[in-house]
Formats: structure tokens, C-alpha cells, sequence
């Protein structure tokens, strides 16, 4: 039995082959693994609370028990990008007083009363967002709280500041009417995962005049936010009233080049395990997958793993002429060996070159990924298909189970 299931055994979840809908392989979140990266973070961010970021389904890990999970760490936030996950969280009962949540990318129709109606915060940084906040809080007849997002340097979502008096000016008449009220200013930063760039001290300067302008206003602010992951473990300058680490919660580095997840005191809480499908004897020069980009230079026997790009597992880390593929730890305990994806990564599965002498059977398993020392992590996948780890996790299909082993705050169940 491998640890994969050994933890989901434990955890009353899984005995023997994988269950429910027979799916072939699974991740399994180890809930009291985000716990414990959330302490580490909550200490890191000394005064500063936590805004653990949930969105993207957590990263692939799952949004309603990975929140949890948080939560019970310390974080008093949670942050999401769409308002569907916002209103997710609510319907699952985490309720304003397990946490304030923050909804940050919203379009026009967005549906804003919903959102004022659950007492969510959300981000805005126009004018046609400030009427449809107005209207919204006219129709549910509640007071909506408002975060101004400010450009400071990334390029991407946040008011310019040109723009910021027109829009304080809306949003102070709207104070005014008591429809709303910023209680929150913020930005993102875009070089903060190289801490001595000069950029992220620009960006500090030009966030500081954003929140001195908004106070000047009138606006009386609860938060400040600016460190995402990377800040909040190298830069404590920039914590101000609350942190907003997204990868970091899943104990995964964002700042790999600096810094391993272990040298963070993080634990990667999702291991991507599967079955072989199949194993087969095949005669030297044949050549594997499409395009034949890896042929074998022996007798060899072939295991076909299935998880593909369907499942989402990067097609950029295949293997053969063009470099070694994605990393898969093949068996378990003593016997278990590291080797590479064998050419093409397919839709549902993809190959691994055994050996001659291989001894594993269909039905043996293989870890793709995990927070194990001895075996291939998700930063590995990264590293072989030239992305981050993030992708990695995030991209994970839905129809790869998930399973939530180690209830976060003992004595109870993951739910």
C-alpha cells in the first residue's frame, strides 16, 4: 500500500482500489497540511492577518474544505477571483463570522446583489462598478463594503491614478447615501518573487500615495493589502494590515529559485498518485506515443499511466529529443524508482519506459507528485514543462477525484 492510500485509508476514505466511479487515479489534499502552511504564513505575517486565497478552486485543491482548512490555521480572510466562488463559500455556511471574503475580478452584470446580500466584500476600480455596488445595496437594502483596487506598477486590474479622485468622489457621494463603504485599499505586486528588484519598492511608494489619497478623501480604512505569497515570506515591509498568500497555502515556494517549500516550513498538501493500465514487453527501436519523439534503445518493457492533458497534465513535459518528461515515482517503499514520461503526453494517459527487468504489474502504482523528499514534486512538473507550480496543481482536471484526508482541526472529519 502506498502512503497515498495508506493517508486515505486512515482517513476512512479509501480501502483497496480506488472506488465510487472507478476512476483510475486521484489527488489526495491533505487538509492538515494547509493548516499547518497557514500557522507558518500567520507567524511569518506577524500583525498582519491572512487572507488565505481560495480561488481556482483553491488551486485544484478544492475550495470549501481547503477554506476550512485555512481557517482553522488562523486565516480571517478569504480571497476568490469570481463571485461564484465567493457565493460558494457562503452557501457551504463559512458565514461573515468565520471569515470576511473578498470577490476581486467582477465584470459589469456581475451579480453584485448577491454578493451584498451574502455579505461579501468586493473589489472595484471604475465608475460602472461603483453604480452597479449602489444599485445592488439599494435592492438588498444593505450597506455593500467596498475594496478600491489601485494600479501600482503590474499593468493589470486596478484604478489608475489619474482616475482615483473621479472615483473617490463617486465612492464618497455613495458613503454619503449609505450605500456603501471602503473599508479596504489595494494592489498586487508584480516582481515580488525577486525580492531586491527595484520595482517593488516603486510599487510600495506609489501603494502608499494610492492609500494617503483615499484617507484624505475621508474614507476610513479597515485594510491595506499589497504581499501575495512571495512577500509575505521574504518582505515584511510590505504586510501592512493583512497578507494575501495563494500558492503558499498548499506549501508549495513561491519563490523557488530563493527557496524550497521545506526551507519555508511549508508541506505540499496534494499528492497526484495513479494506476498503471498496462505494462508490456516491446522489442528495441519502437517508437512511443505520437510522434515518436522517444524510441527504445533496448528491449524494454512499456507502463502506460493513465492521466493525460485531459486531465491536465502538461503536454510540454514530454519526453524524448527534446528533453526529459515529467518525473513519476514507479511502485512503492524500498522498490520504488524515479523515471521520466516516455514520449508524447496524450489526452488520457501517458508512458513510461520500466526497463528490461521490470517487475511491476497493472494495477501498481504510480505517484506523479507529492510532498515526499524522496519523490517528484509539483515544482518538478514545473521545472520539466518550463511553467510554476501553480499551473500544476491548478490545472488538474475535474475529473481527477479528490480526496480530503486529515481533518484540519482533529476530532472531526474533512468535509
Amino acid at each position: 500500500m502506498s502512503d497515498f492510500e495508506r493517508a486515505a485509508t486512515a482517513a476512512g476514505t479509501l480501502a483497496g482500489p480506488p472506488a465510487g466511479d472507478g476512476y483510475p487515479s486521484r489527488a489526495v489534499v491533505d487538509l492538515a497540511a494547509i493548516r499547518a502552511n497557514v500557522v507558518e504564513l500567520a507567524r511569518r505575517a506577524g500583525s498582519a492577518e491572512v487572507m488565505a486565497v481560495v480561488k481556482a478552486d483553491a488551486y485544484g485543491h478544492g475550495l470549501v474544505p481547503s477554506a476550512r482548512a485555512a481557517l482553522a490555521g488562523g486565516a480571517t480572510w478569504l480571497g476568490v477571483a469570481q463571485a461564484s466562488e465567493a457565493l460558494a463559500l457562503r452557501a457551504a455556511g463559512v458565514g461573515p463570522d468565520d471569515a470576511r471574503v473578498l470577490a476581486w475580478l467582477l465584470v459589469p452584470g456581475s451579480p453584485f446583489a448577491d454578493l451584498v446580500a451574502a455579505d461579501v466584500d468586493v473589489s472595484l476600480a471604475a465608475s460602472w462598478a461603483v453604480d452597479e455596488v449602489v444599485a445592488a445595496a439599494r435592492t438588498t437594502g444593505r450597506t455593500a463594503r467596498v475594496h478600491v483596487e489601485v494600479e501600482t506598477g503590474l499593468g493589470r486590474g486596478g484604478v489608475v491614478p489619474a482616475d482615483l479622485d473621479g472615483l473617490l468622489a463617486a465612492l464618497r457621494s455613495a458613503e454619503a447615501e449609505g450605500a456603501l463603504r471602503v473599508v479596504g485599499v489595494w494592489s498586487h505586486l508584480a516582481l515580488a518573487d525577486v525580492p531586491g528588484d527595484p520595482v517593488n519598492d516603486l510599487q510600495r511608494r506609489s501603494f502608499d500615495e494610492a492609500v494617503a489619497r483615499v484617507e484624505r478623501a475621508g474614507c476610513v480604512l479597515e485594510v491595506r493589502h499589497l504581499a501575495n505569497s512571495a512577500a509575505t515570506v521574504t518582505a515584511p515591509g510590505l504586510h501592512y494590515d493583512l497578507v494575501r498568500p495563494g500558492i503558499a497555502v498548499y506549501g508549495l515556494s513561491p519563490v523557488p529559485e530563493l527557496a524550497s517549500a521545506h526551507d519555508l516550513g511549508l508541506v505540499p498538501a496534494m499528492t497526484l498518485e495513479a494506476r498503471l493500465a498496462l505494462v508490456k514487453p516491446v522489442a528495441a527501436g519502437q517508437g512511443v506515443s505520437y510522434g515518436h519523439l522517444y524510441t527504445t534503445e533496448r528491449a524494454t518493457r512499456l507502463g502506460v499511466v493513465p492521466l493525460g492533458y485531459g486531465d491536465g497534465i502538461p503536454r510540454h513535459a514530454s519526453g524524448g529529443s527534446a528533453g526529459p518528461g515529467g518525473p513519476l515515482l514507479v511502485g512503492t517503499g524500498d522498490g520504488a524508482r524515479l523515471l521520466r514520461v516516455a514520449g508524447r503526453v496524450c489526452m488520457d494517459q501517458v508512458v513510461v519506459d520500466l526497463g528490461p527487468d521490470a517487475s511491476e504489474r497493472a494495477g501498481d502504482v504510480v505517484r506523479l507528485f507529492g510532498p515526499d523528499a524522496a519523490g517528484p514534486t509539483a515544482q518538478d512538473w514545473a521545472d520539466a514543462a518550463g511553467t510554476i507550480s501553480y499551473e500544476i496543481t491548478t490545472r488538474l482536471g475535474a475529473r481527477v477525484p479528490r480526496v480530503h484526508v486529515g481533518a484540519p482541526t482533529g476530532g472531526t472529519d474533512p468535509a
